[in-house]
């Protein structure tokens, strides 16, 4: 096992001692999401942050930090006191991708942060224009193979979901398929429901109407098993490309250190907010998400294992940023 992942597994264990007194929080908590406001993963953390208020008796609020690939203000928490009144919301990107795509970050996700909470996967879909005659997996790759060059992808930049997974399918089948970068999942998807690119990679709850309206196709979706919404739809799995599949989720951290006493509470109130049926109804079911909620043990595990699994996704697509 790789010297990173003993130490992330082992480190609820080698945190600091358990709380001297519980008087906690004593100060309002600073819930820091490195996205803009108004993504999925926005829109959970403040309905979290609005049920989590009356329990914690503490104002509970959302500090986005958007830019920099997630970069900035993941650091902002990995150096913030390990006291549990700033933690970070935040998606694979920031914990388990961009040590693999950055060659210097500054901070180290794994040693750094503690996690409370791996929350949810994301079942992120591969999507097209209703102009690719593809209906499937083998009909993109053909496609491709007919008209070199002419197809392209939506990104948001480097390193982002969909550029993980065309980059890894293009390297597997040899084919040319183009990335066009831009700013945000929201301006790729509209820019493939808009025919400016062929196909992006997005979410339940970025596509849903599209797909609805029959202005995108989901040629697949990444989930180990098919989504209730989309029965018909394939898995990658189903469609032969398990090692493109760039497993998405949502997670919770604090900076390492924090007392695995206080880690546990924390994750045990998150748990239960989670459950509330606004919540479920609201940001969790119709987005097809998978709910864990795991303990800070268990998504230890997990976040190591995805940790692997981003390393050899990252070294299958090239995608290495710099």
């Amino acid at each position: 096992m790789p010297v990173t992942r003993r130490l992330f597994l082992a480190a609820p264990v080698l945190a600091a001692p358990a709380l001297a007194q519980p008087a906690w929080p004593d100060r309002p908590v600073r819930l820091v999401v490195p996205y803009p406001p108004g993504g999925g993963l926005d829109a959970l953390a403040r309905a979290l942050a609005d049920r989590l208020t009356p329990v914690w008796r503490q104002a509970v609020t959302v500090d986005n930090r958007p830019g920099g690939a997630t970069i900035p203000g993941t650091d902002a928490v990995a150096k913030a006191a390990p006291d549990g009144h700033v933690l970070l919301m935040t998606s694979d990107a920031s914990v388990t991708a961009n040590p693999h795509l950055h060659a210097r970050l500054p901070h180290d996700p794994m040693k750094d942060l503690a996690p409370v909470s791996y929350l949810l996967d994301v079942h992120q879909m591969v999507l097209m224009h209703p102009d690719v005659a593809a209906r499937d997996m083998a009909g993109l790759v053909a496609a491709a193979r007919v008209r070199p060059g002419a197809l392209n992808y939506g990104s948001y930049g480097p390193g982002s979901q969909p550029h993980l997974l065309f980059e890894a399918l293009k390297a597997r089948e040899g084919i040319d398929i183009a990335q066009v970068a831009y700013r945000g999942l929201t301006p790729a998807v509209l820019g493939t429901v808009s025919g400016e690119v062929q196909g992006t990679l997005a979410g339940v709850a970025s596509a849903r109407e599209f797909l609805a309206t029959g202005q995108l196709r989901a040629l697949a979706v990444g989930r180990p098993a098919r989504l209730p919404q989309l029965p018909d739809v394939p898995t990658l799995i189903e469609a032969g490309y398990p090692e493109a599949d760039p497993r998405t989720w949502f997670g919770l951290f604090a900076p390492a250190r924090t007392p695995p006493a206080l880690l546990a509470r924390i994750q045990a109130d998150v748990a239960a907010a989670m459950e509330d049926p606004m919540v479920r109804e609201r940001h969790l079911t119709p987005n097809g998400y998978t709910v864990h909620a795991a303990t800070p043990e268990a998504s230890a595990a997990l976040v190591a294992a995805d940790f692997e699994a981003k390393r050899e996704l990252v070294r299958l697509s090239n995608a290495r940023v710099d």
